[in-house]
């Protein structure tokens, strides 16, 4: 994990220097959603035509918490949008990427999903294919808006599956293609000028 620490930064930085290279039109974000599994993350988009907008996003979590629960991972997801009106209001769609890789275990996820990481742990990698669907709301003023955004997708991961989170033994390696959510984000967007 450490190695890839050193790429988020990198990655962070360079996110910053873009964004100060095309100005007006370019926003940064930070995803609630994403802060709320403890993962720090930052968002650049700027647009690349009349209705088209790149994002390239980036998040990582390297915490431990009690009993030896984890959700650590270093993710990146560039996207395309297409905007129904202009970039950065109202209606768009888009299309991502995912690479993570992560080492997670003894945790329960809502609404049942992944079952099987409340007693196991798991560490690999996953890439990803996904659309998503969003929308963004102008706040007063020109600087701030807020942006939601849902999205689906296949995914390809290979992981090592081990007994338990803590130190178990491992117990299966595997590749698999599953169909799943690839992008959920309540954002808060800053647009500069």
């Amino acid at each position: 994990m450490k190695n890839h620490r050193y790429k988020l930064v990198l990655l962070a930085v360079c996110l910053l220097f873009a964004a100060s290279a095309f100005g007006q039109h370019t926003v940064v974000k930070t995803n609630a959603l994403y802060w709320a599994t403890t993962t720090p993350n930052l968002a650049l988009e700027t647009k690349i035509g009349r209705k088209w907008t790149a994002e390239l996003s980036a998040g990582y979590n390297p915490f431990t918490f009690s009993d030896n629960k984890k959700l650590r991972h270093i993710a990146v997801q560039p996207e395309a949008r297409y905007w129904l009106c202009s970039p950065y209001a109202g209606h768009f769609f888009g299309m991502h990427l995912v690479y993570s890789h992560y080492n997670i275990g003894g945790i329960k996820l809502p609404l049942g999903i992944f079952k099987d990481l409340r007693n196991y742990r798991y560490q690999g990698d996953l890439g990803a294919l996904g659309f998503g669907y969003g929308y963004s709301w102008m706040l007063p003023g020109n600087h701030w808006s807020i942006e939601a955004e849902v999205g689906v997708g296949v995914g390809i991961t290979k992981y090592e599956k081990y007994e338990c989170a803590t130190c178990g033994s491992k117990v299966d390696s595997d590749t698999k293609t599953l169909f799943m959510p690839t992008k959920a984000a309540i954002s808060l967007v800053y647009n500069i000028k």
